[in-house]
Order: structure tokens, then sequence, then C-alpha cells
């Protein structure tokens, strides 16, 4: 039985999975990531000026420049073939979630339901002094690269900023205690396309297979999840995926 074989037995069986997706899989759609966007005029800045508190309130014309950068990279992209497949999981398995660490908003656009976003997403945006979520006005992209000024909140008057996690924050509260739970209780846990080394959601399927599950690593190149992985398969997630999702379609026929 082949590694792929393995893993459609697995899902045919499995009555809750859980997605766990990593920046390989928006990097198939062609959105480099944080630091591979910093080219160009972003390439002297170093990411405590652009993804901390203290670089925001250093220069929020900086930082709010360069989100409106990478929301304009993410925007000129589209979901792969991969974010279609686990989209089309939830027709085939009674449940599943994706975890994902990408801020991109791709598992939505594609038309996955159930997503936990572990460090935010680049389209919504809260206050940075009271955190208060900014959903009454539209935020437009600017064709511009470097300083743009932030607008305001329309409660306090504070600079908007992206609702994404910067380094040093906390987790959105809740979001990762319902991704560890979901994790210590699934039957599958799905890795696609993440190195292991982002802490806490390197540690989910670690926590699943701990639960008895059967975790199944699709990547490009081995990582640090692949020793604790029951079946890994070498590959994009554009290709292996769909094939998983054809051959569940073909046991379930």
């Amino acid at each position: 039985m082949s590694d792929l074989e393995r893993a459609i037995g697995a899902l045919h069986e499995a009555k809750s999975v859980v997605a766990a997706t990593g920046a390989g899989m928006s990097k198939e759609s062609g959105i480099p990531t944080f630091r591979d966007a910093l080219d160009g005029l972003w390439a002297r800045y170093n990411p405590e000026e652009l993804a901390t508190r203290e670089g925001f309130r250093s220069d929020p014309w900086r930082v709010w420049g360069w989100y409106n950068y990478r929301r304009r990279l993410i925007a000129a992209t589209s979901p792969h073939a991969g974010h279609d497949a686990l989209a089309q999981l939830e027709e085939l398995v009674p449940d599943i979630t994706v975890v994902t660490q990408n801020i991109d908003g791709m598992h939505r656009r594609a038309g996955s339901k159930r997503v936990l976003e572990l460090h935010g997403n680049i389209h919504r945006f809260k206050c940075f002094d009271q955190d208060h979520p900014v959903d009454d006005m539209e935020i437009p992209l600017v064709e511009q690269d470097g300083s743009l000024e932030p607008p305001r909140c329309t409660r306090c008057g504070s600079y908007v900023r992206p609702d994404v996690v910067w380094f040093g924050e906390m987790l959105p509260q809740g979001v990762f205690e319902e991704a560890e739970s979901l994790a210590r209780t699934c039957d599958v846990m799905l890795v696609v396309g993440t190195s292991g080394l982002v802490y806490p959601a390197a540690a989910l399927p670690f926590t699943a297979s701990g639960g008895g599950a059967t975790v199944i690593e699709v990547n490009t190149e081995p990582s640090e999840i692949t020793r604790t992985a029951d079946v890994f398969i070498q590959g994009p997630a554009g290709r292996v995926l769909p094939e998983m999702v054809s051959g569940l379609n073909e046991a379930r026929s």
C-alpha cells in the first residue's frame, strides 16, 4: 500500500480531521513569506521595525505602508488547487477544521468554512491602543509602496493596525486553546506546508499524535514534524491534496 493510499484510508475512516497549514501552503499561491517580501524598498528593514508594537509606535506610517504592500501582493494571487481540495474535504469527512498560521485568508476564499487563524488575518483590522475591532470602515488598497498614514479608530481615535500577531504578542484569545482541543481529540491531523519550527503551532501535531490521531504530513521537504508523522508524502499541496480528494471520492462511491 502506498503512502497516498494509507492517507486516503485514514481519512476515509476518520470522523474528525484537523488540517494544520503553514507558509508553504501560501507560497504555492505565489505569496512570499514575511522575510521573502523584505526586498526592494523594504530590504533595509528588519522584522522588529515592521512587525512589533514598538516598531508601529515608532513609525506607524512605515508599518502601515508595509502591510498595505503585503495586502497588494496577496490581492494579486488566488487560492490554488490544494486550498480548493481542503474546502472539498468538508463534503467528504464528517468534521474538519483548518488551523492555519497564514494570515492571507486564502482558506476562506477557497470555500473552507471552519477556519482557525492562529496568527490573525491581514484583511481584518483593530485599533492600536484599545484593540477595538474595526469593522465599520473600508480600508482601501493604495497603489503605493513606502510610508502611508494609517486610518484612525472611529471609537477612540487611535491609529488602526492590521489584526495580525506581531512578534512578542500573544495569539488571539481562545483560538489556540480551541485548536489544541481539536488536535487532542481528532482522528486525523493533516499537516501541510509547515516547517514545524514556529511554536506554539508546531506543537499541535505532537498533541494529535499523543491523543492517538494518525498524523499525515504533506510537504515539499521533510520538516521537524516528519519524525512524528505516521505518513509523509513529499510533494506540493496543489498536487497531493487533490489526489487525496480524488481517492476519497472513489473510496466513498
